[in-house]
């Protein structure tokens, strides 16, 4: 009787956590329409993310569910064929770490190494985890090969921390702490549009932040003050923003997902993108998985949040579909051959 109880309310919190996910993400798929009703703006960039995103998460629900070890190694193999090939695929600029494919090459390793760790936790043969390991260690090794230091500390980072996730009994410090190292990433990215920052810490970010991008987050924050309540139009940065329109190289970003939706679609457009990742991180809380596995998707996710905080990553739908699919992966039950239905 305890199990059945303990299943069915495992059944039923996984039910709400699907609900508030199909609410979220409708809820982004429809604010950019009514951000763009009676003006030029361009909503099938953000449609098409949630689309990647959405069909992401159920492939990695159904995926993970049949195949909890080759899944995710498979998505972490894809994943980083993708970053390698993105620099000659991609359309656009080429643009310097952290901007343009940079950004996207980055978040694709660390999915891809996200991956790779949730399979090794996955898998109860000690052989194969060393393996599955070794191939996380060896993403890193090769964003450091491709050039993208990012991509190298966004991939180790999530290596150690998969492996420190081994030794922690409760999943909620980890996911609250994930939910803090976002949450002061975009603060500060905000400080900085802002010009609020000491001179100290003004000073030593200007250099990897470089000026061009600092000028392009003031002009985003600056259409958002002027224009709070729906912004200025999903896909219009790019004719209204002084510096964009200024560029040797321009592609209509400002380079930062808050911002950008800040600009774009307004207040309503920040609160949505950060409920979709407090959803992910709330779904990955009640997941079935292990916690292990749930905290080392969360770092992963979390490195990419990151990396679209200062960077363009988010505007590629690669990214977007990844991060669904690891999110889907970590949230899956495994099917158990002859167990009953949940």
């Amino acid at each position: 009787m305890t199990s059945t109880a303990g299943t069915e309310a495992d059944s039923d919190r996984r039910n709400v956590s699907d609900t508030v996910g199909v609410v979220v993400l409708g809820a982004c798929a429809v604010w950019p329409l009514i951000s763009a009703a009676g003006r030029d703006g361009r909503p099938e960039g953000v449609l098409l993310a949630v689309l990647a995103v959405a069909a992401g998460y159920a492939a990695g629900r159904m995926s993970g569910a049949l195949l909890p070890v080759a899944a995710p190694c498979v998505g972490a193999l894809a994943g980083l064929g993708l970053a390698v090939a993105m620099p000659h695929v991609a359309p656009g600029p080429q643009f310097t770490t952290p901007l343009g494919h940079a950004g996207a090459v980055a978040a694709l390793l660390a999915l891809a190494t996200g991956s790779a760790c949730c399979a090794a936790w996955a898998t109860p043969v000690p052989a194969l985890r060393f393996g599955l390991r070794m191939l996380a260690a060896g993403i890193a090794v090769a964003g450091a090969a491709m050039g993208s230091a990012a991509g190298c500390a966004a991939s180790a980072a999530v290596l150690l921390c998969s492996l420190a996730a081994g030794r922690m009994r409760h999943r909620g410090p980890g996911i609250a702490g994930l939910t803090l190292a976002a949450a002061l990433v975009t603060g500060t990215v905000w400080a900085v549009a802002a010009n609020v920052l000491p001179a100290g810490p003004a000073s030593a970010l200007g250099g990897p932040l470089t000026e061009h991008r600092v000028r392009l987050w003031r002009d985003a924050l600056g259409l958002a003050h002027r224009n709070i309540a729906r912004g200025i139009g999903p896909g219009r940065f790019g004719e209204l923003s002084g510096t964009a329109s200024q560029s040797l190289q321009p592609d209509g970003k400002p380079h930062s997902a808050p911002l950008q939706q800040a600009a774009e679609q307004g207040l309503a457009g920040v609160l949505l993108l950060a409920c979709v990742f407090c959803w992910i991180l709330y779904a990955l809380w009640r997941s079935p998985r292990s916690t292990p596995v749930v905290l080392t998707a969360g770092a992963a996710l979390t490195a990419l949040a990151v990396i679209a905080s200062v960077g363009d990553a988010l505007s590629f739908t690669t990214v977007s579909a990844g991060a669904g699919l690891l999110a889907g992966l970590a949230t899956a039950r495994p099917w158990v051959a002859g167990a009953p239905p949940s």
